[in-house]
């Protein structure tokens, strides 16, 4: 069937045409090499039919992938990796907090904040020697959603009636930035008007550059969710236990025999931990 013929149905529910070129710059991007991405275009294109899901598109790419190189299909991997951070949004706050230390920040969880009018609940708060960041982290479990104005214009609120006090983080008596920073993406409205009032957004591909995708890469902090060699029962276990990062198997490995994991799977998950993540 010609490209020009497919149409797919997206996870918002909206159909589009589906772009080789798109799926192909997406798996360069994960590192495949030229030919592979073609391989994996090829072997899509075979299965593809009109109306497909692009759920079901990036399953048979991931298991074609995985096949054939397994780092590539786990870095593929990485925006859904991020919605198994759940139920809760703890971990991915955890997670959250984990980039903004490997920055150089000091950080604290769920802390409760005097404002000028009212105390608030933030998420994360961040330090360094010039800055303190204030961070709202909004979780969701799927791809499709996206946080709207009505979400920026409450965190605007809250912000501004944080910048109005005063704090005391390591001689920081002042809020400099206010952040909220998100695991899927921004409505438009959402970004025109955090823009225009000085909200500072954070989202997979916002903004274009110094997104979340971005600072994972560049961190080198792949959630423990990308790891393929345990199994989501596994990874929400170890998720409960505060381990949410593929960095920290090496030092928890004593936890992970506490929580009944056996040896050949603790080291079966370092060796990958070490190969997407290398210390």
């Amino acid at each position: 069937m010609p490209e020009s013929d497919i149409f797919v149905v997206k996870s918002n529910g909206a159909r589009e045409r589906f772009s080789f070129e798109k799926l192909q710059n997406s798996l360069k991007h994960s590192g495949a090499p030229d030919e592979l991405a073609q391989e994996v275009s090829d072997h899509i294109q075979k299965e593809m039919v009109n109306g497909m899901t692009t759920d079901d598109i990036y399953k048979h790419a991931f298991a074609f992938l995985h096949s054939r190189e397994n780092m590539t299909a786990t870095r593929y991997s990485l925006r859904r990796s991020l919605l198994e951070l759940g139920p809760t949004g703890f971990p991915f706050e955890k997670f959250i907090a984990e980039v903004f230390k490997h920055r150089g920040f000091s950080t604290l969880l769920d802390q409760t904040v005097q404002g000028k009018c009212v105390d608030h609940e933030v998420d994360v708060v961040a330090w360094n020697d010039s800055k303190l960041i204030m961070a709202e982290a909004k979780y969701h479990h799927e791809l499709a959603y996206k946080s709207d104005v009505k979400v920026v214009l409450y965190i605007k609120a809250r912000f501004d009636d944080l910048y109005a006090s005063t704090f005391s983080y390591d001689g920081h008596t002042k809020l400099d930035e206010g952040w909220l920073i998100t695991n899927t993406k921004f409505t438009d409205k959402a970004i025109q008007y955090a823009e225009c009032s000085g909200v500072r957004l954070m989202g997979w591909n916002y903004p274009a550059k110094g997104n979340l995708h971005q600072l994972i890469e560049e961190t080198n902090l792949h959630p423990i969710t990308s790891l393929t060699t345990l199994t989501v029962g596994q990874k929400r276990l170890l998720m409960e236990n505060g381990v949410v990062l593929c960095e920290s198997i090496t030092k928890e490995k004593a936890k992970m025999r506490e929580l009944g994991l056996n040896e050949r799977l603790i080291e079966e998950a370092e060796t990958e931990a070490h190969r997407l993540c290398p210390i």
